[in-house]
Order: structure tokens, then C-alpha cells, then sequence
């Protein structure tokens, strides 16, 4: 099985053997790599029927529920790592989540399309309308991006909760690293991810 390269560079930050929760875990491409390829054991949270069944049907633990309601029934430190992949944009507090991660789990991974890339810019500021593109893909109308951010918000944020980030990576919209995503990377990094815990 041929991971997306992003979920690839998730799967090198988790330790074998690790318990893992994947909010928003879509079809569990992810979990069930993490399985045959990391023997992680874990759980899925997933509020779309079909990703649901196709869980399901590769043996993946799926529980089906909202990010934004309640996630008060896992106990704290359940889990050693919690993940949450192009998922942060699409929930109504993502502040909150992010601390519920770090209750839940040692750690923290997150993906996210980065809103200040420079095609987004070219497309607001010579066009005047709501970028479109292959990390953000629907008009404004339909999107299910309610909380769109930048790679200096991410991080400003996590200054201000005491969130120590301990990797970063940027990929290109074909989730691939490039010398621009280093140099710049609140320009050029087109999806972000990143490895975090509390601050000691």
C-alpha cells in the first residue's frame, strides 16, 4: 500500500508499537499503513458515513462522531501520538482541539493547507476573489474550510498556548518537499505539518 506522500512523512514521526488517534481519519488510509507497517494500535474518529463503512472494511477502528462535540471520553493521555490531517481548517475551534490533542496524547500532528502561499496571494490580489486550488479546491460557497490560516498563524498560536513544535515539514501541491518550502515557507509551502507537544 503507496501512501500520499504527506501521510508518508506523518507515518516516519510515529515511533512503532505507539497508540494512535487520527481525528477526521477520511477512508483510514493512514491508521492501516500505521497497522501493517508500524503495528500501531488505535482508533479512528470519522463523522462521514461512507469513510466510515470504508474503514470498516479495512479492518480499521472507527469510531463515528463531530471533532466539534465532546471528545471527553477518551482519557487523558490515551494515546502517544493524536493526529489531525487537513482536518484543522474544518473545525469550529481549532484552538480548542489542539488542546484536546495534547490532553489525549503525548503528542501532536497536524496538516494544513497554508493559506498564505503565493498562488493564494497572486489569485486575492489580481484577481480579487477566494483562491481555488488543488489544497483548496471549492468555491467559497460550498467549502468546508471555516478557520483558513498561514504558517505564521499556526505558530503564533502555538507561542501563545505554550505548544512546543518539534518538527515542520512543507510539501508543494503535490505533497512534495522542495528548496522553497525551506527558504520561505510561509510562501511557498503549500501544505504544512507539523509534530508538537506542550511546552515542559
Amino acid at each position: 500500500m503507496k501512501l500520499r506522500s504527506d501521510l508518508a512523512i506523518i507515518s516516519e514521526w510515529i515511533k512503532p508499537g505507539s497508540r494512535v488517534l487520527d481525528l477526521g481519519c477520511g477512508d483510514g488510509a493512514l491508521l492501516r499503513y500505521l497497522q501493517d507497517n508500524r503495528e500501531v494500535t488505535g482508533y479512528g474518529l470519522e463523522i462521514d458515513d461512507d469513510d466510515v463503512v470504508r474503514c470498516i472494511e479495512s479492518g480499521v477502528n472507527v469510531i463515528q462522531t463531530d471533532l466539534d462535540a465532546d471528545l471527553s471520553d477518551f482519557r487523558e493521555n490515551s494515546f502517544d501520538y493524536v493526529i489531525m490531517s487537513q482536518t484543522l481548517q474544518a473545525v469550529h475551534y481549532p484552538d480548542k482541539l489542539l488542546q484536546e490533542m495534547l490532553r489525549l496524547g503525548r503528542e501532536g500532528i497536524v496538516t494544513f493547507p497554508n493559506f498564505a502561499h503565493w498562488s493564494n496571494r497572486l489569485q486575492l490580489a489580481f484577481g480579487g476573489q477566494m483562491p481555488m486550488s488543488r489544497a483548496l479546491p471549492n468555491p467559497w460557497y460550498s467549502t468546508p474550510n471555516i478557520h483558513l490560516c498561514t504558517v505564521q498563524d499556526f505558530e503564533q498560536l502555538c507561542g501563545e498556548r505554550d505548544i512546543n513544535i518539534l518538527e515542520r515539514t512543507m510539501v508543494n501541491h503535490a505533497h512534495r518537499n522542495s528548496i522553497g518550502n525551506h527558504i520561505l515557507p510561509n510562501l511557498f509551502g503549500k501544505i504544512a505539518l507539523y509534530r508538537f507537544k506542550h511546552s515542559a
